[in-house]
């Protein structure tokens, strides 16, 4: 018995040599500290934000918190100069991070101060390499000045998006789901929310229009520089600027919020539908919730582009506008606007919800029975299949804005009939409680309505939402529908 413990012994007397003697040459190697691991050299930025419609549309590693954009331009010549400072946060140990920038020519960048070098590549991507690796957390202050002449994107299948010159002799900047890369250098997705400031300076005779609040103008030496300010949180495509020669309106709502209105030269017979905007946003605030904006307004263009567009707190319309487009792109103010879309396949969030703001306008304004219109819209597309085809969430890139404008509402009206009033009510407003000044996706939408309801859902959002088929008649009636 006491042989083995003697031999114990002497293997633990063994091994703590070993050790004391590794120590020791560890301590001698390093000068008595342990060896340490090199510093981070930071990795790249992802050049696209990940959508799985758009992957290359905004960026990684970095988050902006506010754009202040100043450019000149001369209608007369097309040339734009612009100076933007982009301030944003750190969220990765960056050695290089991109921004979007179509057309135009860099002259130079500076990072927090520094001058950064900087490549083009793709068709959007400016790639920044700071003198020095930014850390995770850090802010970061970067200034691009740039030139030329901007030009929209040209879609195939969604037409022209951004810069755009008017019939009226200026310009103006709208499009979705891109737009604003046509004009200042930007972390172009819906996800990164950020404040905005734009100086504009023209020649003395044009006038500008943008975002949120007017903050005053100034002239010198045959130039005007107009400053607007947009404080919200504000996705980059619903930024805006437009140069005209305009008739500006100026009110206020009844709580105090300016009202902005600009017609363009030949838009003035618009005058007399947006008289009824303080209407219709005490309307869609009984649906929705307070206006969630810190302005409201109008920019009326001559022409007869093929969308209007919710620009947030002041929607650009086409010539064609109607109450009803007044209507709906104001509803975007709540939907889409004060809460965006998560990824593009959730834009029935914006779509299908400003439409149906047309169907409860006429509910409400023009004694419309909403059950009666809708059996009708049943009855004469029961054999269409290609209408019924048209997905409501996740539709494909290019689909976004086809069916969430006339099936959407439909769809919509038989989840008020399935869930009941009170409920739908309770949902409309929760919403945009929930998710103010955020994002949001359809999944988190649907989860919503569940809970508010206490039903499983399941089946009715997967024949009208996700399904391309006519829903089956117990989705397609429920409650007060069912004949």
């Amino acid at each position: 018995m006491s042989c083995i413990g003697s031999n114990v012994s002497m293997n633990q007397w063994s091994r703590s040599l070993l050790t004391a003697v590794a120590v020791t040459t560890t301590v001698l190697l390093t000068g008595g500290v342990a060896a340490a691991s090199p510093p981070s050299a930071g990795t790249p930025g992802a050049p696209g934000a990940g959508d799985p419609y758009y992957p290359t549309d905004g960026n990684g590693g970095y988050e902006v918190s506010d754009y202040h954009v100043s450019i000149s331009y001369d209608p007369v010549s097309h040339h734009l100069d612009g100076d933007t400072v982009v301030t944003a946060a750190a969220t990765q140990d960056l050695s290089s991070f991109n921004l979007d920038l179509n057309g135009l020519t860099v002259r130079s960048v500076t990072v927090n101060g520094a001058p950064a070098a900087f490549t083009r590549t793709g068709d959007h991507e400016l790639v920044i390499t700071p003198k020095r690796m930014l850390r995770e957390g850090a802010e970061i202050r970067t200034e691009v000045r740039y030139d030329g002449t901007p030009a929209p994107i040209k879609d195939p299948r969604l037409g022209n998006n951004g810069w755009q010159f008017s019939s009226t002799g200026g310009a103006f900047a709208a499009g979705e789901p891109h737009s604003a890369s046509t004009w200042y250098p930007v972390n172009d997705t819906p996800t990164n929310k950020a404040s905005f400031h734009l100086s504009a300076r023209v020649p003395d005779g044009w006038s500008v229009i943008s975002n949120g609040l007017e903050r005053g103008s100034s002239s010198k030496d045959g130039w005007t520089t107009f400053r607007w300010a947009e404080p919200n949180p504000i996705a980059s495509y619903l930024t805006t600027v437009a140069i005209d020669k305009w008739t500006f309106e100026r009110s206020k709502l009844a709580d105090g919020t300016p009202l902005v209105n600009a017609y363009a030269p030949g838009a003035e017979n618009k005058k007399e539908i947006e008289a009824r905007l303080p209407e219709i946003l005490d309307f869609l605030s009984s649906k929705f919730g307070r206006y969630p904006q810190v302005a409201a307004g109008g920019i009326f263009l001559a022409d007869h582009i093929g969308f209007s567009l919710e620009t947030q707190t002041r929607p650009t319309y086409a010539q064609w506008t109607d109450l009803d487009t007044i209507v709906h792109e104001n509803a975007h103010q709540w939907w889409g606007d004060s809460v965006s879309v998560d990824k593009w396949k959730d834009v029935c969030l914006n779509e299908c919800f400003a439409s149906y703001a047309t169907w409860l306008w006429d509910e409400a304004k023009n004694k419309v029975n909403l059950d009666d219109q809708y059996r009708e819209r049943v009855a004469s597309l029961r054999n269409s299949p290609s209408f019924w085809a048209g997905k409501l969430y996740d539709m494909g890139p290019g689909n976004e804005f086809t069916s969430v404008y006339s099936k959407g509402p439909m769809a919509l009206h038989a989840l008020r009939r399935q869930i009941g009033e009170r409920a739908f009510d309770t949902v409309l407003k929760r919403w945009q409680v929930q998710h103010r000044e955020e994002n949001g996706s359809w999944t988190q939408f649907e989860q919503l309505v569940q809970r508010v309801s206490g039903q499983d859902l399941r089946g009715f959002f997967d024949a009208w939402f996700h399904g391309a088929t006519i829903p089956a008649d117990r989705y397609l009636f429920p409650g007060a529908l069912h004949a």
